[in-house]
């Protein structure tokens, strides 16, 4: 590209005249810009941002086609696709067209509040009209949906890619209502990385205008992967202690997620559980559990949970009554099923400690107006159950007050939940599974398991895992036999 630069200036020194359509890099070459290594996102400082980035693809040429396929192929983990059909946006009636624009902005709102890096792609069959001014039409009216699309995204994306070069211009100024933008370098060759004006949406946003026919098929995956964020998975061992168990024992049984544990392994772990929970030969299902803020709860209904806790146990009764009941009416929307805490449990779960003179038991006349307000599917009650060790003296349950509990709850369709199961004896099972509890919480014990098998020296990492896993699935098989669901698969 420098040869070609320097020979064109020798013919423009002899009187030759160019006008010249091309790319960034032969830009550079021509006024002598030096090369600069690409930009990446620790370099901008936005490695912290937790939303995913937005991918637009609104170029047709065969290159362009040919590097969505294989960033589709590549990055099939960590992307999530939507393809906005040309026929309903083009030629479709105005319904149509505004039913996909809303169904497209609504779908990559999602995503991206889930962490999941987002590709908006217009479907790759090429529709033209009989007349040029026809197909200029067509082109018209792609153009416009791929820009109201972006314009109607409310969540702020990590990062922007436009592929195509009207798809960049327009969705910088249309869609984002940029004015003037500053080139602060190269994402890739060729691809120039923009820093949006300050009058624009989404203020501070990289915007990469990735060219339609530059680079090679697998430009567009090598650009992205370099952009997504790397997670460690937390306790692998765990998940599979528990699927282990549940299919020798052919027993149902649910993995649960800690606000803690979710801190620690992020979206993998969720991929992990669901993931096993879809491959195994039993019913599993995936629970996020405690969840005591809005952000956290609304961020785990869109990664796929089957069902979630929520937590109002901190807070008054009536305010209690008001987050579970809007938590729960946006989960039953997605078919998630509620569980909810009336009262409040002593005790230590994930660091998370409420002293015994903060504890509360549930109280019955208010349980029928909370199952009745808010709409919930389970209720965790407390009857003297704790989180973490009992005292030497043993658990002390109320098994009279969850007996009236569950005459209340059986008449509400309403299902009963007893958190703080590690070391109740058999005989108190036995009697809350005859008093209407239909799910038993374990924590202590299988942690337990867990660290007491650390302490036994192993050669190698894999068979400190092996011997983790397998001393925790000792004990939840044990459980599984304890609340009377081995066989029940």
């Amino acid at each position: 590209m420098a040869v070609f630069a320097a020979g064109m200036i020798k013919a423009e020194l002899r009187g030759k005249h160019f006008l010249c359509r091309t790319a960034a890099s032969f830009v550079s070459a021509r006024i002598g810009i030096i090369p600069k290594a690409p930009i990446f996102p620790k370099d901008l400082g936005i490695n912290k941002e937790r939303n995913g980035g937005l991918i637009v693809v609104g170029s047709y040429v065969p290159k362009t086609t040919k590097q969505v396929e294989e960033l589709k192929l590549q990055c099939n983990q960590i992307l999530r696709s939507i393809e906005v059909s040309v026929a309903k946006v083009a030629m479709s009636s105005t319904e149509e067209r505004e039913e996909e624009i809303s169904r497209a902005a609504e779908m990559a709102d999602i995503f991206l509040t889930a962490r999941k890096d987002t590709l908006i792609m217009t479907s790759r069959e090429l529709i033209t009209g009989k007349t040029p001014s026809e197909s200029l039409e067509i082109n018209f009216k792609v153009s416009s949906a791929l820009v109201e699309i972006v314009r109607r995204i409310s969540t702020k994306p990590r990062y922007i890619l436009a592929k195509g070069g009207i798809t960049s211009s327009d969705l910088a100024t249309k869609a984002l209502e940029a004015k003037c933008a500053k080139i602060v370098g190269q994402a890739l060759a060729g691809v120039p990385l923009w820093q949006l004006g300050p009058e624009s949406r989404h203020l501070g946003v990289p915007y990469i205008v990735f060219p339609g026919n530059v680079g090679d098929n697998s430009a567009l995956a090598e650009l992205v992967k370099s952009w997504a964020r790397a997670f460690n998975v937390y306790n692998l061992e765990g998940v599979e202690a528990v699927v282990a168990a549940a299919e020798e024992e052919q027993s149902p049984a649910i993995l649960q997620i800690h606000p803690g544990a979710l801190k620690q392994g992020g979206i993998p772990l969720v991929a992990c559980c669901i993931s096993a929970a879809e491959q195994a030969s039993v019913p599993i299902t995936v629970h996020f559990d405690h969840g005591t803020s809005k952000h956290d709860l609304v961020e785990a209904l869109e990664l796929g949970f089957d069902s979630v806790m929520v937590d109002g146990s901190h807070l008054s009764f009536t305010e209690n009554v008001s987050y579970t009941k809007f938590v729960a009416f946006f989960a039953h929307s997605k078919g998630v099923l509620v569980e909810a805490e009336l009262g409040r449990l002593s005790g230590t779960e994930d660091d998370l400690t409420v002293e015994d003179y903060e504890a509360r038991l549930t109280d019955v006349k208010q349980a029928q107006e909370f199952i009745d307000e808010t709409g919930i599917d389970a209720l965790a009650v407390c009857i003297g159950n704790v989180h973490g060790k009992y005292p030497a003296s043993g658990p002390n349950l109320r098994l009279d007050l969850l007996k009236d509990l569950y005459a209340l709850s059986s008449k509400k369709g309403v299902l009963l939940v007893l958190h703080g199961a590690s070391g109740l004896p058999k005989e108190l099972i036995k009697e809350c599974i005859e008093h209407g509890v239909r799910k038993f919480n374990v924590n202590t014990e299988v942690r337990k398991a867990y660290m007491d098998s650390l302490s036994n020296s192993k050669k190698d990492l894999v068979h400190v895992m092996a011997s983790a896993k397998e001393a925790m699935k000792a004990v939840i098989a044990e459980k599984m036999h304890l609340f009377g669901s081995a066989g029940k698969a």
